[in-house]
């Protein structure tokens, strides 16, 4: 990554520099008794990829990361045109990737932030809000973001249903190895710090905005003692109920990945649904990852949304009852073989995720 041309692309007003305030509508409130929930998309948004999604009814998405910097693309002009393009194929774009992804430290886009270097971390964290203020500016709702430093952590695939692929992780089988150079022994007391550092800086903009931040836990659950020498705070429930808490806003919430709470839990087939109701009638659900497991803490593997041990149907039961209207949407499925970009195994969890909501709206 150019570091340099981030920074410098942080500090020009050549790229639509926001003006002080932020106008953008308020969420929508349900009025009808009835969740509106929608079937979403987040991983691939070109031209081909929006004919796919309109054809299987899939009217709203998160689009592809605009840039890893801070170029044209995160311009108002630019937002906007990308708001634009994808409003022409009849979807609506709900919520862009912020350059705060789900790859290691050592791959971030904004390594600082994380590592709680400053001052590279206060010029990054400047950097993200005038992104947000530029897409407040396009009319786009939402961000979502991560907050990591290892990613995502698995340690392989197992064969699943028909001999598909699943993604998964057995603690015992992780490469719990001495601390990466990269980050040192990141303590839990230093994880909350460079996450409170982060969250008021941001936060107070994204409400003044009007923009949802959507955080997506910590992927996988790890024990308390942390892995590789790093506190995973956001690997736990009690750690999202405290990551909410630190500066209470309607637009602090969460990209709530179903799948990754569940890989949270000793019993996700038991647990998982008042999970939901806990978070879901504070209204700190923004997004929904709708993907099943078997397996639990510490030892899973990733499934099909009919073949885990969660009753997915009961589920989204549950999102109705907590009045949740947004994007339901699948994050991860199994590998196929011959399925080029999992196309296939995509298009199945689209079908099923449309079925259910399909169920549990024409429910009384």
């Amino acid at each position: 990554m150019d570091r340099r041309g981030f920074l410098q692309g942080t500090l020009t007003t050549a790229l639509g520099a926001a003006a002080a305030r932020c106008p953008a509508a308020e969420p929508k409130q349900q009025t009808n008794g009835k969740a509106r929930m929608k079937a979403g998309h987040q991983h691939h948004s070109s031209d081909q990829d929006l004919r796919v999604l309109a054809a299987l009814g899939v009217g709203h998405i998160c689009s592809d990361l605009p840039s890893r910097t801070f170029d044209e693309n995160w311009s108002v002009d630019g937002l906007t045109r990308l708001r634009e393009r994808v409003e022409r194929f009849g979807i609506e774009l709900d919520m862009v990737p912020l350059p705060l992804s789900s790859s290691p430290i050592g791959r971030a886009e904004n390594p600082h932030i994380m590592l709680g270097k400053s001052p590279e971390r206060d010029r990054e964290i400047e950097g993200i809000c005038r992104m947000i203020r530029n897409v407040a500016q396009a009319g786009i709702p939402a961000v979502k973001y991560n907050l990591t430093l290892l990613g995502v952590v698995r340690t392989g695939n197992t064969r699943g249903r028909g001999g598909a692929r699943y993604s998964t992780f057995i603690y015992d089988k992780a490469k719990n190895g001495p601390p990466s150079a990269e980050t040192g022994v990141v303590t839990e007391g230093q994880m909350w710090e460079r996450i409170t550092y982060f969250l008021k800086r941001v936060v107070p903009v994204a409400e003044e905005c009007k923009v949802r931040l959507c955080c997506h836990p910590h992927d996988p659950a790890m024990p308390r003692k942390g892995f590789r020498g790093v506190h995973r705070v956001l690997g736990s429930v009690d750690g999202l109920k405290r990551f909410l808490d630190i500066v209470p806003s309607k637009y602090h919430g969460l990209n709530f990945c179903q799948g990754t709470v569940a890989e949270m839990l000793a019993e996700p087939g038991k647990e998982i649904y008042d999970v939901i109701r806990y978070f879901g009638r504070r209204g700190k659900i923004f997004n929904v990852h709708f993907r099943n497991i078997k397996g639990g803490y510490l030892n899973f593997r990733e499934t099909f949304p009919d073949d885990g041990d969660v009753d997915m149907i009961k589920a989204m039961r549950v999102y109705k009852e907590v009045g949740y209207d947004g994007m339901i949407m699948p994050d991860h499925v199994p590998q196929i073989e011959g399925d080029h970009g999992q196309a296939q195994a995509f298009a199945f969890a689209f079908g099923y995720i449309q079925a259910l909501i399909q169920l549990v709206n024409g429910e009384g």
